[in-house]
């Protein structure tokens, strides 16, 4: 498949700003493989399609205020970081992308408060650069004081408070996510409570979704595409549900597509699900042999995106584009903040 085969026109009033409230009254449009039928519902009623002794995968990943607003030495001008990934907790080095970029230079640097300064190190990229932070006390805490959520750059408007809840799922539980698992962001507590009444397993695998979930493919040969690399951590625990689950010849589950790649990274060649604490760059696109999932809730995603070339791989490409294009018809609210698929 061709990049060229993932595009196509979405109104700019249809990608959400704002998240459903609450949560699970976002809509549901069901869609299955089998017989090519889709449904309508609402994400409240998605226990309705699990049995006993299924299994649920999460990815319980949290996202932490990635975007710092500073000011630069001297000159005082407003300089953005945002956060990408920490290369050394014990220097406190990050990767970082800076905004405006010909304004910061190797030996600059970036006051965000009186406890939290940076100083720019080395150049990695025209936008990249390398800093050391320079801290007392929990550096999480102390950004939390002062960054912003890390919206994607679709939605456009300001991070708000709110956000800081809206834009997290309701079990995240490790810091390390520049971007939240948003096919998860419609599950309520509970929601959870009712799946785990029904006898459904759920179990949860980490991966931490970097900057790179919103890079867009430039290759129109699809795989000429290199995927950043991402950390992924798959528990003992989790293996254990997830296998005896596939033993059973229960249904598996997985909830967001950075899900299935973690899943999807750490599988034997009998197919089972193997403890893993990795990094992980798979691109999954079509045709691909899924190890693991059986079943995929998701969101609606951006055209030409990686995620949309997963979901592709999952349900079939001629299927999405006939869903993808109902949804549009009849106005589903997308991306993010948007409403959920569930391809059975």
């Amino acid at each position: 498949m061709k990049l060229s085969d993932f595009d196509f026109p979405v109104a700019k009033s249809l990608i959400a700003k704002y998240p459903a409230e609450p949560r699970d009254s976002a809509k549901l449009m069901v869609i299955h493989r089998n017989t090519g039928d889709i449904e309508h519902r609402t994400f409240a009623d998605i226990h309705e399609y699990f049995r006993k002794g299924d299994c649920l995968v999460l990815n319980d990943t949290k996202v932490f205020p990635a975007r710092l607003i500073g000011r630069k030495e001297k000159t005082n001008a407003k300089i953005e970081v945002f956060l990408l990934r920490e290369l050394s907790k014990d220097e406190h080095l990050w990767d970082v992308i800076v905004d405006p970029a010909r304004k910061v230079r190797i030996g600059n640097k970036i006051y965000f408060s009186n406890d939290l300064m940076c100083e720019v190190i080395d150049n990695t990229t025209s936008r990249g650069r390398t800093v050391r932070f320079n801290y007392d006390g929990d550096f999480f805490k102390l950004i939390d004081a002062v960054g912003q959520t890390p919206l994607p750059p679709y939605i456009k408007r300001a991070a708000e408070q709110q956000d800081k809840e809206w834009y997290q799922t309701v079990y995240a539980r490790t810091i390390g996510a520049v971007a939240a698992p948003t096919a998860g962001l419609h599950f309520t507590k509970p929601l959870i409570t009712r799946l785990k009444k029904k006898g459904v397993t759920i179990t949860s695998v980490l991966l931490h979704i970097g900057h790179g979930t919103f890079r867009p493919v430039e290759v129109e040969d699809l795989t000429k595409h290199k995927m950043d690399s991402e950390y992924f951590e798959i528990p003992p625990t989790s293996c254990i549900a997830v296998n005896r689950a596939k033993e059973a010849k229960r249904s598996i589950t997985v909830c967001g597509t950075s899900t299935v790649r973690a899943l999807e990274s750490s599988v034997t060649t009998m197919r089972q699900l193997t403890p893993a604490r990795s990094w992980t760059d798979k691109f999954i696109y079509p045709p691909y042999d899924f190890k693991i999932t059986n079943k995929l809730i998701t969101n609606f995603h951006m055209p030409k995106s990686t995620l949309m070339m997963l979901v592709a791989a999952f349900t079939d490409y001629d299927l999405m584009m006939k869903a993808y294009k109902k949804a549009i018809k009849d106005k589903y609210r997308l991306y993010s903040y948007g409403d959920a698929m569930l391809i059975t």
